[in-house]
């Protein structure tokens, strides 16, 4: 499946909670990601993700190992995306140095979830501050078939409309580059 998915800078996120709630019960969760690549940055080089992402709730903590091939809608930057729950968090950062693999980064997001449906589909709504960089951004996804990606963009841009946030607000920046950026601008190591 295909996570096509929006991410905009957002500059009233008060307001946007507001509706957010209006639509669904919020998941506040906060997510521990750990990026990993090859010794010689082949996943990244080839637009590629490796991450084992630590999720605390209120329902508890899980972890789930992900990978995601390259973009197939280089506006968006929407990916096939592969996902399993992980029992053991630890054994799996073992298992992937184990082959190989070496931390790239990691850093903490604070998420607000929401679920609902919209054109038809399910979507997903998550109001994301990560404590490095500035600002709150809005991701809104859904899961479809590849020939699916364009219908289902269009019908993103629906909801974020309803929330007042148009096409100027869009950002392909990744929370990887910019926490990246962040700390070599505050001299800070890069990676764990």
């Amino acid at each position: 499946m295909i996570e096509a998915e929006l991410k905009a800078r957002v500059h009233s996120p008060e307001a946007v909670v507001r509706q957010l709630d209006e639509r669904a019960k919020a998941r506040v969760e906060v997510y521990r990601d750990t990026y990993y690549d090859r010794p010689d940055g082949s996943l990244e080089k080839a637009d590629q993700e490796l991450r084992v992402r630590t999720i605390h709730g209120d329902d508890g903590t899980r972890t789930m190992l992900t990978f995601k091939d390259a973009a197939v809608d280089e506006d968006s930057g929407s990916k096939p995306e592969y996902e399993t729950v992980v029992e053991d968090a630890e054994v799996a950062h073992a298992i992937l140095r184990g082959l190989g693999h070496v931390e790239v980064i990691a850093f903490e997001k604070r998420c607000r979830n929401y679920e609902f449906e919209a054109g038809g589909r399910r979507m997903l709504a998550t109001l994301v501050r990560v404590p490095e960089i500035d600002g709150t951004f809005l991701e809104v996804e859904t899961l479809v078939d590849e020939d699916g990606v364009s219908a289902a963009l269009d019908d993103i841009r629906s909801v974020l409309s309803e929330f007042g946030i148009g096409p100027e607000n869009l950002t392909r920046e990744t929370y990887t580059g910019a926490v990246t950026a962040q700390r070599g601008r505050s001299g800070a190591v890069g990676g764990l």
